[in-house]
């Protein structure tokens, strides 16, 4: 199961662990590269110091490839940057924003740079500032999501840039891996699969709620704001939900939504707190190593390969 993503990054596999803020941190990203992914440190708003940490403790759990999400809105960003440019980190995926400025000092150190996209126009401006491959993420996805849906955007994106692209959002297993190598794609990226991950440091709260989760129950709060979010049911998304209905200012919905991705994550408030979570969380069933899902992942995709050039 490889694909030139494997060889651009140097990775077994073509997986990648999404960058969450408060969910992707060194544990699970070392697990996720040591099984032959892409493990991806989530940076969000951290501050310069905390990233610094993140890194070492990585290196001290695996020497496999690693990279690092950097949101481009966060008020640190320029500073994450320098860091990852100081620490040579080997790939940096980038969302909310144009990571253009940066393409060129990252591309210096031989960083492989990789922009998350919404949509086709975006994946072209991307592939004309020179980044080396893109993630097309439908909004199945959780957490910030766009307009577009996994299976008619990532074809687009494929038809419309030279550079390889990886697909993301409503991805969960061998299926979705082979379903996305069919559409164009040379990869996935994979982010709430691998919150069920033992490794995952996220509140126990947060598993139960996951383990519990059915098909419908994610809902997108914020469309109002130009900022929509992917959570998982519960009082803080229905008063979001209320106040939007009731056409409250944009910036009264953001106050509301500060330091409630941490609540959930970190302190386990799983109805007050932001849940991010994509609309395969139905799916999970198990927590389990991260070795173990990337190879369940792996076998089956190979195996429904083989069944396909059969005929079965």
């Amino acid at each position: 199961m490889r694909t030139e993503l494997c060889d651009l990054l140097g990775i077994d596999y073509p997986v990648l662990q999404g960058g969450m803020a408060w969910v992707s941190t060194a544990e699970l990203v070392a697990a996720v590269s040591e099984a032959g992914g892409l493990g991806i440190l989530g940076s969000g708003n951290a501050p310069p110091e905390w990233l610094e940490e993140q890194v070492a403790k990585i290196r001290t759990l695996t020497d496999k490839p690693f990279g690092v999400n950097v949101m481009l809105m966060s008020p640190y960003a320029d500073q994450i940057m320098d860091i990852v440019v100081k620490e040579r980190i080997p790939v940096v995926t980038t969302g909310a924003g144009n990571p253009g400025k940066y393409v060129s000092k990252l591309k210096e150190i031989g960083t492989k740079v990789i922009p998350v996209v919404p949509s086709v126009a975006l994946a072209k401006r991307m592939e004309r500032s020179g980044v080396d491959a893109v993630i097309a993420e439908g909004g199945e996805s959780g957490g910030h999501v766009g307009e577009q849906n996994t299976m008619p955007l990532v074809p687009q994106v494929v038809d419309a840039v030279s550079i390889p692209v990886i697909a993301a959002g409503g991805i969960f297993d061998g299926r979705g891996l082979v379903a996305a190598l069919a559409l164009g794609a040379v990869g996935v990226q994979m982010g709430t699969r691998f919150m069920s991950a033992e490794e995952c440091v996220i509140h126990e709260n947060v598993k139960k709620l996951l383990l519990k989760a059915k098909d419908r129950d994610t809902v997108i709060t914020g469309r109002s704001t130009g900022h929509p979010v992917r959570v998982i049911k519960n009082k803080l998304a229905k008063r979001f939900q209320e106040l939007e209905s009731l056409c409250t200012p944009p910036e009264e919905l953001e106050k509301l939504g500060v330091g409630k991705l941490k609540a959930a994550m970190v302190d386990g408030d799983v109805e007050y707190g932001s849940v991010m979570a994509g609309q395969v969380c139905g799916m999970i069933e198990k927590i389990q190593p991260a070795r173990e899902i990337i190879e369940e992942i792996v076998s089956e995709a190979e195996k429904i390969i083989e069944k396909l050039s059969q005929g079965r």
